[in-house]
């Protein structure tokens, strides 16, 4: 069957270089989910979403190895994509496996606000500064889930961060959103995380306890049609 995929960028940098790419699938509600994980990997991207109900915003986030309940970057993506195709920004998405997620724009930038309790679980080591996080040279197989970090400006609560996720089917991931909304809770305050090769985060806890908001600037890049 082929297949036409809609791909962003999420948490671009201010200038709109680097961010995490992202597919986005409508009308996959007749589409299983073990197609959306060869999809994900066909891509070589780190997740898809398959849009079920554009109309109520029901959807399935896949990794190269298995459905998530909850996503960061997938999740701000397709508020976005949302947005464009629509014509209306969304107000609020919902995952097959997670709670509902409030969706706005602010600033050009999109967000989203989730529960933190569907992420999945990160292991996060602080490192000595931010050289220490870019000399990074590990087996990303050694790291199921792992996120490296250190603070560049502690007051200003801008960090630099790495993170590898083997058991999601992939090595490095380009940026994290769902580890960044974890930094959030553990901090107890609004950061900004730069992330991979320069994918730039932005994350602070919400009001209700155990949720947070992250955000970021997502750029769009041509159609592609796949043949699965």
């Amino acid at each position: 069957m082929k297949t036409t995929v809609r791909v962003v960028r999420v948490f671009a940098d201010e200038t709109g270089a680097f961010g995490n790419e992202l597919g986005v699938v409508f009308d996959a509600a007749g589409l299983p989910s073990e197609l959306g994980v060869r999809l994900t990997a066909h891509l070589g991207f780190s997740e898809t979403v398959f849009v079920d109900d554009l109309e109520r915003a029901e959807l399935r986030i896949f990794t190269p190895a298995r459905e998530l309940p909850l996503a960061g970057h997938p999740l701000v993506g397709t508020a976005h994509v949302l947005a464009e195709v629509t014509g209306r920004v969304p107000e609020v998405l919902r995952p097959r496996l997670a709670d509902p997620v409030d969706t706005w724009q602010d600033g050009g930038l999109s967000w989203i606000r989730a529960n933190t309790a569907y992420a999945p679980e990160f292991g996060f080591t602080k490192l000595d500064s931010p050289a220490a996080v870019e000399a990074l040279a590990p087996d990303p197989a050694q790291y199921p889930h792992d996120q490296f970090w250190a603070w560049i400006d502690e007051p200003a609560g801008l960090l630099r961060a790495r993170t590898f996720v083997a058991s999601m089917g992939m090595g490095e991931d380009e940026a994290t959103g769902s580890a960044a909304m974890l930094q959030a809770r553990a901090h107890g305050r609004e950061l900004t995380i730069r992330q991979g090769r320069g994918s730039v985060i932005r994350v602070r806890p919400a009001a209700r306890e155990g949720w947070s908001e992250v955000g970021g600037r997502v750029v769009g890049e041509p159609e592609r049609i796949v043949e699965l």
